[in-house]
């Protein structure tokens, strides 16, 4: 008898995104399905500092997968949403200060 089989979906979050669907063995990890979607060396960065995850979940390379699920790997983000708004504030009112001295108020 057959080892059982189920369907995936595998999404690299990419500009473009990459979906694949495919067909692995019941009881299949996060990584062996990275492994199967030919997807494992564009998402080798990712996989290492982006993370992945299952319906926008993180979840871990060894984690088991379930017929229908959309396996998510995240690319890194180039920084901080934070610390970026952080810099912007602070340079907005670095500005102003600047604005208002040059004035003479």
């Amino acid at each position: 008898m057959a080892a059982a089989e189920i369907d995936v979906e595998v999404v690299h979050v990419s500009v473009p995104p990459v979906l694949r669907v495919i067909r692995v063995p019941a009881g299949a990890t996060v990584l062996e399905v990275i492994s199967r979607s030919g997807l494992a060396k564009a998402a080798s960065l990712e996989l290492r500092h982006g993370g992945v995850g299952i319906f926008g979940r993180r979840v871990g390379l060894g984690d088991p997968v379930h017929a229908g699920d959309r396996i998510e790997i995240y690319e890194n983000l180039p920084a901080d949403p934070k610390a970026r708004r952080r810099v912007r504030a602070r340079e907005a009112r670095l500005s102003r200060d600047c604005a208002r001295k040059s004035s003479g108020a």
